[in-house]
């Protein structure tokens, strides 16, 4: 029952928070001794129990009239720095666990597999659980479109049920119970079932290097500036896709009852096309790659804007959108492992800066997502969207319209022209390999 205003202000702050947590995080993450854990591994143990408690109070509601604001930035903030510590070396361990360029690219495809499968999962959890509680929408009266945003909010707000929202709290609150109690199930099978390979891993510097020397050197580095430039703009795209197709399909083609399905055949498509996208980047490169599998969405985004509601071409596009979402999730981690290796060999005397890299990559990933829901929060407050309304204002669906059409296909063009500008082409990645080889 937050004001869309806060709630947008408490995403923006949370990731204003993940700019200083993250390459912090990746820093002493670079420093930490060697324990019979491996270096990465105990980050991930440690941060687990304390990540699922503040994920499961983001969605308590407190008694509390005043300072809800608080309450949730605070915990969100705490959140985010825990799962820092989980995803950072979560991530670098791709580059601990083998030295072979091809060993890592399989491992990436394989982890970021299982990682759209677990957005499937999560979506349907959350999904089924919520969806079971009947919360019906409310018939807005004609002048409600004419009146200030949250004027309408109040008028909304006096007429909820309830003994319905008390059970839609509860409905949030046994999701957020049996996410986290999966998120310790997978670390534990992680903790478990990989090993840091100690040859392999060159976290700690020889040198002592401090904090903001580690910074300029990985920030100076072309190649990865550049990859996290496209990066940026091709995931916020996604992510603006994915977080209002729901809305999409419910308010401007009209399918109430079927946006779960829509979403979840977006990301199966996903999950079962990274392994083709794997053998295709082996097969023809990975800026190849990248062209062939972003771009991919765009007619078929434009197309869902343009026709009329139509059920068919609605899962057509979602498909066709998960199949780039694939591309989109994997090829990036992909690539950064070829940009460590290129920084290695510019700087051969220089070792322990992967989590750096790494913490950088994760803190684009959650900044991006922050960005979207901030931007589709603000797009829509300012449409005059009214909450659980049966139907919303032409200028709300028309906004929708922009936010998983035109401006993803304009950001994803703009990412694609940025990652033209990315160096490392198939044959820079033989002659750094066997530069490597060399070195070593």
């Amino acid at each position: 029952q937050l004001d869309p205003f806060y709630a947008s202000i408490i995403l923006f702050a949370g990731r204003a928070w993940d700019a200083i947590t993250d390459p912090m995080v990746g820093f002493f993450i670079s420093k930490t001794s060697w324990t019979r854990f491996g270096r990465l591994m105990p980050w991930i143990i440690f941060s687990t129990p304390f990540a699922v408690i503040s994920y499961f109070l983001i969605w308590f509601v407190p008694d509390i009239s005043r300072g809800q604001v608080m309450w949730y930035l605070i915990f969100y903030c705490i959140f985010q720095t825990l799962v820092t510590c989980f995803h950072v070396p979560y991530s670098a361990l791709t580059m601990f666990i083998s030295r072979e360029q091809s060993e890592r690219d399989s491992a990436t495809a394989y982890r970021m597999t299982v990682e759209v499968l677990g957005t499937v999962l999560g979506t349907a959890i959350q999904g089924q659980i919520v969806g079971k509680v009947i919360t019906p929408c409310i018939e807005s009266p004609l002048f409600i479109g004419k009146t200030n945003s949250s004027v309408a909010m109040e008028e909304l707000n006096m007429t909820h049920d309830t003994g319905s929202l008390t059970d839609t709290r509860n409905a949030y609150m046994i999701a957020a119970g049996v996410i986290g109690g999966l998120y310790i199930l997978c670390a534990v099978i992680l903790s478990v079932g990989v090993q840091e390979k100690r040859e392999s891993s060159e976290l700690q510097s020889d040198e002592p290097v401090s904090f903001f020397q580690g910074l300029k050197l990985v920030m100076n580095h072309g190649a990865y500036i550049k990859l996290i430039a496209g990066f940026l703009f091709t995931s916020l795209a996604f992510m603006l896709l994915e977080g209002n197709f729901a809305l999409f399909c419910t308010y401007t083609l009209g399918f109430r009852n079927e946006f779960q399905n829509i979403l979840l055949a977006i990301m199966l498509s996903a999950t079962l096309t990274i392994p083709l996208w794997q053998w295709f980047l082996t097969r023809f490169g990975k800026k190849t790659a990248v062209y062939v599998g972003i771009s991919s969405a765009i007619p078929f985004l434009i197309m869902v804007a343009v026709l009329d509601s139509n059920l068919i071409v609605t899962y057509i596009v979602a498909v066709a959108a998960g199949i780039s979402v694939a591309a989109a999730f994997l090829l990036p981690w992909s690539m950064l492992p070829d940009v460590i290796d290129d920084f290695k060999l510019q700087h051969p005397d220089s070792h322990g800066h992967e989590a750096i890299f790494f913490s950088f990559y994760v803190f684009f990933t959650k900044f991006t997502s922050g960005v979207s829901l901030g931007i589709s929060t603000l797009s829509l407050d300012f449409a005059g969207y009214q909450t659980r309304g049966c139907s919303q204002p032409s200028e709300v669906n028309f906004t929708l319209k922009m936010l998983v059409s035109a401006v993803p296909v304009g950001l994803i063009l703009l990412g694609l022209l940025l990652f033209k500008l990315y160096p490392i082409d198939e044959e820079k990645r033989r002659k750094n390999k066997k530069a490597l080889q060399d070195l070593r």
